[in-house]
């Protein structure tokens, strides 16, 4: 088999994800799940047949062997994985509203994946590497902050197309200014920039008109509009053109949105490593996000490709596109 083409880096974590909807003080019972953007967007590559190289750091304790365990039932190579055993494994606490959306109560204090080392990727890895994907939270914190910055100028000195999710959580960071001082610095280096609303709200970037963030550095910028589907930009300096396209999505009954964006995302990233065409890409991808939301948790309901092709034959006729 082939060494991977897409390399994604950022944290692995726990959900707690709970037995009923409403305010967390009001949930009695939870159940364990693997999470972290970075880690979701991997394992949904990894079920779409474009196994990924995963950059991350697990503890040791309990909660990261039962995140080894669950990267290697998916089989994402452990290369790139280092151990950790002076700090513990982050979790986060998950409440959802009426509408399936959700909210996070993170316990992540001196925890491992704020020392991710990018140097285990040395540079004759990357130049068999094509894509490298980024995930927000990561630049959060320090040391894996600077770590990952150095990692992803490096990546593009070596050609690697950048993909960036600010995954944007603000009580994750220091204060805003600092948001926006390192999303600005990365977008320097990034070439494709997945967003959500939450991702641009009090920043200095428009949601109105996300297409602004054509000026900070990437040629493509794709935005998720939640139920309403999803939209991609391309200016002239992209590799496929300028484009403009947007796709309405496909009705479901939502059971849980934790992870549907990193299954977005992973949509996304096959469609482009694959060549299929921008609008494509986006129809595909907002089919994989749909069907994440149809059972709890970001992993379990991530499907396959054969699953996507099934859906959406179910579901052009009777659903959102435009």
């Amino acid at each position: 088999m082939p060494d991977p083409d897409v390399l994604v880096a950022g944290e692995a974590l726990v959900d707690f994800l709970p037995d009923r909807s409403g305010p967390l003080q009001d949930v009695e019972m939870f159940s364990r799940r693997a999470g972290g953007a970075p880690a979701n967007v991997a394992i949904a590559l990894a079920r779409l047949d474009e196994r990924p190289w995963f950059l991350s750091n697990l503890s040791t304790d309990a909660f990261g062997e039962f995140l080894a365990d669950t990267l290697a039932a998916e089989r994402i190579p452990e290369r790139f994985l280092t151990r950790d055993e002076e700090h513990r494994t982050t979790l986060a606490f998950v409440s959802h509203d009426a509408n399936a959306d959700r909210n996070f109560e993170f316990y992540r204090t001196a925890t491992a994946d704020q020392h991710i080392d990018p140097s285990v990727v040395k540079d004759d890895a990357l130049r068999t590497i094509s894509w490298v994907v980024l995930g927000g939270v990561a630049f959060a914190n320090e040391p894996t902050r600077t770590r990952l910055l150095d990692f992803a100028e490096r990546a593009h000195e070596h050609g690697c197309t950048i993909v960036l999710d600010p995954n944007r959580r603000p009580e994750l960071w220091p204060d805003a200014a600092t948001y926006e001082r390192v999303l600005s610095k990365v977008l320097t280096f990034t070439d494709i920039c997945k967003v959500s609303d939450e991702d641009l709200v009090s920043t200095r970037f428009d949601y109105e008109s996300p297409d602004a963030l054509l000026d900070a550095g990437p040629h493509t910028v794709v935005s998720t509009c939640g139920a309403d589907g999803a939209r991609v930009v391309a200016s002239e300096d992209a590799p496929w053109g300028p484009a403009e396209y947007d796709h309405g999505g496909y009705a479901v009954e939502p059971t849980d949105t934790t992870g549907a964006g990193d299954a977005f995302l992973a949509g996304v990233l096959y469609g482009l490593a694959n060549g299929e065409p921008l609008d494509e890409t986006l129809a595909f991808a907002n089919a994989v996000a749909a069907l994440t939301t149809t059972e709890q948790g970001a992993i379990a309901a991530l499907p396959d490709r054969e699953a996507v092709a099934a859906f959406r034959d179910r579901s052009e006729k009777g659903g959102r596109n435009s």
